[in-house]
């Protein structure tokens, strides 16, 4: 399964990721920077990408249009590149079987964030 990281999260994360969602990238890496959310989500079904995303406009969009793409939605504040690193790879078998087993459409991972 390989991943695209939405603007909203680090490129720095993508080498860390090879190993366990290989061919994973991110949507400045790939020139997409600049690319509205429609095109972004036909790149991903286009290519084959489950696209990770801390903003909500994507799973709106995958109950819209039904999948492909499937999507990840990190429902954390900013967080550091470890943080979400680790969120992913820790997940990795609930991502897979949720979307590949389970063939859900969109995804929530949350982070163990503390409120005051």
């Amino acid at each position: 399964m390989k991943l695209l990281l939405y603007e909203n999260l680090p490129r720095r994360l993508i080498p860390f990721l090879q190993q366990d969602f290989p061919g994973s990238t991110q949507v400045a890496l790939i020139g997409l920077e600049r690319a509205d959310d429609g095109e972004i989500w036909e790149f991903a079904k286009a290519n084959g990408f489950v696209i990770v995303t801390r903003d909500a406009d994507f799973e709106d969009m995958s109950i819209v249009k039904g999948h492909p793409p499937q999507v990840i939605w990190l429902r954390t504040r900013n967080q550091t590149k470890g943080v979400v690193l680790n969120m992913l790879l820790q997940h990795r078998d609930i991502i897979e079987y949720a979307l590949l087993q389970e063939n859900q459409a969109c995804i929530e991972l949350r982070s163990k964030e503390k409120h005051e």
